[in-house]
Order: structure tokens, then sequence, then C-alpha cells
């Protein structure tokens, strides 16, 4: 099948379907049940990343159930981090922990000569659920953004303030810039993996991009996206990239015009009326329902839909959140926000 029959590929290519495609971030995870069984099989969250069959399994999930027009590949921003030999685990209620890398000195114990047999389960799994997908579903492979993924490495796990990772790019500039370079090189031969395996498309997810200042977003977020797409788009011209600057305010005007991106993710914060205005005039837009009126439901979450769609389904556009499905979702909302946008040709 052409790749213009698959919706969520036709809206990446500026297209203006009657009916928006959709996915959702995290769409595969806590708030399923059959998710929660196969986690628990696989005894790890590292183990499920890195058990092919697995992560096939899960990614698959939700498209049984809800039929979005985009599967995402199952795995983790830090495998990468992981692939480089950093000590990484995933405790139970406190989210990731790595041996932190807070000095240029630190950088010596990052290895990248086997990352790629380390990570060889993961572009299995992308062969597998590529061979499985409906012809007229997609594949979308990811990596954490450069920026996003450091924040975690020199932290060593989740933050407020992420004051370790700036103190490190504000005092010693150089020997960040060392890590960034490492990390923009790994992730486009990561992302060259996955598009060579199958996926369809590939987005960048840049977390705490908000959490910089203007100059330290361009030199940290805007920069290493802006190779990461230059060297993906002169082997893959035609696969699509979506970057996720999430929280970056009125900066994101600026990242989606410089940085080469195809497509550009909003966060919840983002106003519809206006990313239609300054946004999707250069790009198609991906976004923006907030999580929580998916965990909450109700007319709450009805009309927020319809406001989003109203504002942006007259563009290329691709409905999704404004971030990931809440763990304490129930299923039944997704189930209904997913008819809500199939019934949008309907009501508009």
């Amino acid at each position: 099948m052409l790749d213009a029959e698959k919706p969520f590929l036709a809206a990446l290519a500026g297209q203006i379907l009657d009916r928006p495609p959709f996915w959702f971030m995290r769409q595969a995870g806590r708030y399923l049940p059959e998710y929660r069984k196969v986690r628990q099989q696989a005894g790890s969250f590292i183990n499920l990343c890195l058990s092919p069959e697995r992560a096939c399994e899960v990614t698959l999930q939700p498209l049984r159930r809800y039929n979005m027009d985009a599967a995402i590949l199952f795995s983790d921003i830090l495998m990468v981090p992981y692939g480089l030999t950093q000590k990484l685990d995933y405790l139970e209620g406190e989210g990731p922990k790595l041996e932190p890398v807070r000095c240029t000195n630190d950088l010596k114990r990052l290895k990248r000569d086997n990352f790629h047999e380390i990570l060889a389960p993961i572009y299995q799994t992308v062969r597998l659920v590529s061979s499985a997908l409906p012809p007229s579903t997609s594949l979308i492979g990811f990596a954490g953004s450069p920026w996003t993924v450091a924040c975690y490495m020199v932290q060593g796990g989740g933050s407020k303030e992420w004051d370790k990772v700036k103190a490190f790019a504000y005092q010693d500039r150089a020997g960040f810039d060392s890590l960034i370079d490492l990390l923009v090189d790994m992730t486009i031969e990561y992302l060259e993996r996955q598009i060579d395996a199958g996926a369809n498309a590939v987005q960048l997810f840049d977390s705490w991009a908000g959490v910089l200042p203007a100059s330290y977003f361009r030199r940290y977020v805007m920069a290493p996206t802006a190779r990461i797409v230059t060297a993906l788009k002169a082997r893959y011209p035609h696969i699509p990239i979506i970057g996720f600057p999430r929280n970056s305010g009125a900066m994101i005007e600026e990242y989606t015009q410089e940085t080469g991106i195809d497509a550009v993710a909003l966060d919840t914060t983002i106003c519809p009326r206006w990313a239609a205005h300054k946004l999707q005039c250069h790009r198609p837009v991906q976004g923006n329902l907030d999580p929580i009126l998916l965990l909450t439901g109700g007319d709450a979450m009805r009309i927020e839909t319809d406001t989003i769609l109203r504002a942006l389904s007259g563009g290329p556009f691709i409905f999704n959140l404004g971030h990931g499905v809440t763990q304490e979702t129930s299923p039944e909302m997704v189930a209904e926000l997913s008819n809500l946008i199939r019934s949008w040709p309907d009501r508009r």
C-alpha cells in the first residue's frame, strides 16, 4: 500500500482530511489491564523494552481496542543511555535512576562500541510490529531529544528544578557540548536503525525543553534537533519527523520554523487557535487534549475535544494528547475519545 493511503502519513504530508487521524502519547501502558499482565510477566521494565515479542504485543494492544491510525514503538527514551552502558534502573513508584554523569571525566564511562548490539532487540520489535500492522496503520519510531536525555543522565533521575544538568551546561560548556554531541550522533544512528526496520515516521520527545532560557533553548534544544533532522533527511527524505518541544511556550514558533521538522506536537498549554494561526500555516500540527480531561471525561472532555477539532481540523492535523495517557485513566474514556474523533465529520 502506498504511504499516501495511510491517513497519518497523509496528514504529515500536508493533506487536510475529513477526519483527522489520531494516536495518543503513551497509548500503550499501565492504564490497560492487558499491558499490566505482560509487564508482570517481563519481570522488569527494562526486560519488557528489550523483549521483542512482549514489546510488540504491548505496542499492538491499544490498536486492538481503539483502532488508532498509528502505533508508536513501545520503548523508553532512556534506552539510548542504556545502550551507552550508563547504569539504569526503574524503581517502582520512583521512576528511572541512573548513575549520574556530571563532569567531563564522567563521560569516559560512556561506551558506544556495543550500542547497537545492546539495543538490537528494539530494532527487532520494530520489525515485528511493522509486519503485524494493518496496511492503513503507520508505525512511529521515536527517541528522546538530546537535551531531555541529558537531563536524566546528568541529574540521575527525575527532578523539578534540573539543577545538576543546568549547572553542568552553564559552568562547563565544552564538557556539556561533548555529551550533547554524543547524544546527537547516537540518536541519529538509533533512529536510522528504527527506520531501516520499518518505522514510517519518527518523533523526537523533548519533554524538558521548557526549563531552559531562550539562548540555551536555541543551543541545546533547537540546534541538536536541527542536526538530527538534517542527518535523517539526507538518508530518508521521505520519512516525516515530528518534534515535541514540551512546555517551550513562545519558543515553539521559532522551533517549528527553524529546526526542519515536518510537524510539531503541541503540549497542553498551547492554545489551538493560536497554533492554527502561527504554526499550522508552516507545518502540520499534532495535539493537544489535556490528559487529565481524558482521565475525568464527561462534558469537559467532550467540549475541549470539539474545541481542538474545530480550531485545527481546517489544516493538516493529527489529534493527540498534550502529554501521555495517565496510569489512572479508564480504558472506557479512551474509547469514548476515540469515538468522538471518528464522529467529528458528523458534528462539524
